[in-house]
């Protein structure tokens, strides 16, 4: 009888801390490239949904438009959205950020323009008796007041934009995604283990970092809640 292999990277068990030990090099650079995917892709699509939530606020008609494009734009799964794009970015980080920002834009357009809409007339009326211009109205009272609603958006596109980088997998740039689909197709347990757990690990980060980051730039909320 041949007694079974002292070694858990032999017997291919799911927890295995040989695993970690001798791959830390591959997990880091995985997680490092996950990082970069998401804070990139979210922080483009944070860029280019402001202007849309603000010109959809600012003229009514362009809010249909904005929404509907943006809602059409989510509903394309992820796989068929790559190969959209495939052409135009071809195989690299590129098109898996490019696929995210489409992605992002749904949630952040959306609460964006919520938290804008939510704005008291009143306040804007009391702003421009004090002399405020469109601008300064904007960005000293339109956008601080809405920054509840629009954090609440970044936080489920963050979240969101961690999951989907994973899909990236196909085209060779999906951070821990690449282990898990590398780990999948060889049945290597620890491997997709060890990757599912750090990217579930970093969602939570994430949404807890960008929770902790609403509480320090809403001292109002805070002083209500007291």
């Amino acid at each position: 009888m041949i007694a079974p292999p002292d070694d858990c990277l032999a017997r291919n068990e799911w927890i295995c801390g040989a695993y970690l030990s001798t791959r830390r090099h591959i997990l880091l650079d995985a997680v490092v490239q996950h990082l970069q995917l998401t804070s990139v892709s979210v922080l483009i699509g944070l860029a280019v949904a402001v202007p849309l939530a603000v010109l959809a606020r600012r003229w009514g008609w362009a809010a249909g438009p904005v929404l509907g494009v943006t809602t059409i734009l989510y509903t394309i799964p992820s796989l068929a959205m790559f190969s959209l794009l495939l052409p135009l970015y071809g195989l690299s980080a590129t098109l898996v950020v490019a696929g995210l920002v489409l992605y992002s834009l749904t949630l952040l357009v959306r609460n964006i323009l919520a938290g804008l809409r939510a704005v008291p007339e009143e306040t804007r009326q009391a702003a421009r008796g004090m002399g405020y211009g469109p601008i300064r109205l904007l960005l000293t009272v339109e956008l601080p007041l809405a920054l509840p609603a629009a954090m609440a958006g970044l936080r489920i596109a963050t979240v969101s934009a961690v999951s989907l980088v994973t899909v990236g997998a196909i085209v060779g740039f999906g951070g821990l995604g690449n282990l898990i689909y590398a780990g999948m197709n060889t049945y290597f347990k620890a491997q997709v283990l060890t990757a599912s757990v750090l990217c579930v690990l970093i969602a939570v980060a994430a949404d807890l970092l960008l929770l902790g980051v609403q509480w320090l730039i809403t001292p109002w909320i805070r002083a209500a809640r007291a």
